[in-house]
């Protein structure tokens, strides 16, 4: 299942980037990029209009910029897809672009925006279209992104939440060495169980939680049906477009985890003020990198962590709580697992008190061991 999952993004992933390749090469061409900003500009525009008419909170603009696109690409593409039946190359090309975007940047949005959505009782949308469009993100588009229904809404909010990613999370990682390429492949290969729902739904039900149970049964109920529907009707349009999917899913869900969490006090490995990591990058799509805020006050708007980060600096430097400027998810999770470059990792580390290089080895060193408890 690991190697799959590595196979499938790989697939993704050498698209993704060749086609970013190429765009910068036309974006040098003036006409070109003043084209590009202009339309740009324009849609923001149009987006910003449409946003106070439509939102129930305007400040979620660039999630609705998100959606539209999607539903303007991604969903067309597939559909179009079923109608002429045997998969044509060209289509799947521009359905894994709509997805993903140029290096992965549409799909780091479309996972904030899922995320924040989660965690509003009501969603994005007015009362006007709520009823339309409540939860557009998870239980619409989420099914083309390989997103099985209430992953996010009962998983995510109701489990990750209020485990904080402790030793009873099934999203945990303190029981494997984040510096290993094989324990994240085991730990890959465990996630699936997570990103198709069986994980979580055997955690409430051996907690009795009849409510999340039934949820989770019922998002796993639906997501079931759509994946036999499609490999029914076409097997090969099954497998580029659902199955491919799933599996970028559950890599990239994998990795998100991963590194979110990474870093756990050993001798405090319940401490998700120690375990979760903070990190800015030029992207942050909708603060996303505030992670330890999030956990900390999820109920909180997006544009609100920055100052919120400034509220909780004291117990912030007290947890040692890891901070990583100029880092991404992928590129932390590239040096900290996959090249284990431990140097850079300590260069772009922004510690609490001075600190030279050996001692911010010596940190990263003691936060990546097994958590304390946990067989090795």
């Amino acid at each position: 299942m690991a190697l799959a999952s590595v196979a499938a993004i790989s697939l993704a992933a050498a698209l993704s980037f060749g086609c970013y390749g190429a765009a910068k090469v036309l974006g040098r061409v003036r006409p070109l990029r003043s084209a590009y900003e202009f339309l740009s500009r324009t849609y923001d525009r149009f987006i910003d209009r449409l946003g106070q008419k439509v939102l129930r909170d305007p400040r979620d603009a660039p999630a609705l910029r998100l959606i539209v696109s999607l539903s303007l690409t991604t969903v067309p593409i597939f559909l179009i897809q079923l109608f002429l039946g045997k998969p044509r190359l060209l289509l799947a090309i521009a359905f894994y672009l709509s997805l993903y975007g140029l290096k992965f940047e549409r799909f780091v949005r479309m996972f904030s925006a899922k995320h924040l959505e989660a965690h509003r009782r009501q969603g994005y949308f007015s009362d006007k279209y709520d009823k339309v469009f409540g939860r557009y993100v998870e239980f619409f588009l989420g099914y083309l992104y390989g997103n099985v229904p209430e992953l996010d809404r009962t998983v995510h909010v109701r489990l990750h939440h209020k485990e904080n990613s402790g030793p009873d999370d099934p999203l945990s990682s303190s029981e494997y060495d984040r510096t290993s390429r094989l324990d994240f492949l085991w730990y890959l290969s465990d996630n699936i169980w997570t990103v198709l729902g069986l994980a979580p739904y055997a955690y409430f039900r051996d907690r009795g939680d009849e409510e999340n149970r039934r949820r989770m049964l019922w998002g796993m109920a639906r997501y079931y049906v759509f994946f036999g529907a499609v490999f029914i009707y076409d097997w090969r349009i099954g497998i580029v477009y659902v199955l491919g999917p799933l599996l970028c899913m559950n890599f990239i869900t994998a990795i998100t985890a991963w590194v979110q969490h990474a870093f756990y006090d050993p001798e405090h490995p319940e401490d998700y003020f120690a375990n979760t990591v903070t990190h800015f990058d030029e992207l942050n799509f909708m603060n996303e990198g505030y992670h330890l805020c999030h956990h900390h006050r999820a109920s909180l708007h997006w544009t609100e962590m920055p100052a919120h980060m400034e509220r909780i600096r004291d117990k912030m430097r007290e947890s040692a709580s890891l901070v990583f400027r100029d880092m991404d998810v992928m590129e932390l999770f590239l040096e900290l697992t996959l090249l284990r470059r431990m140097d850079v990792l300590a260069e772009k580390l922004v510690p609490w008190e001075p600190m030279n290089h050996e001692q911010r080895l010596a940190l990263l060193a003691k936060r990546t061991r097994y958590a304390r408890g946990v067989p090795a």
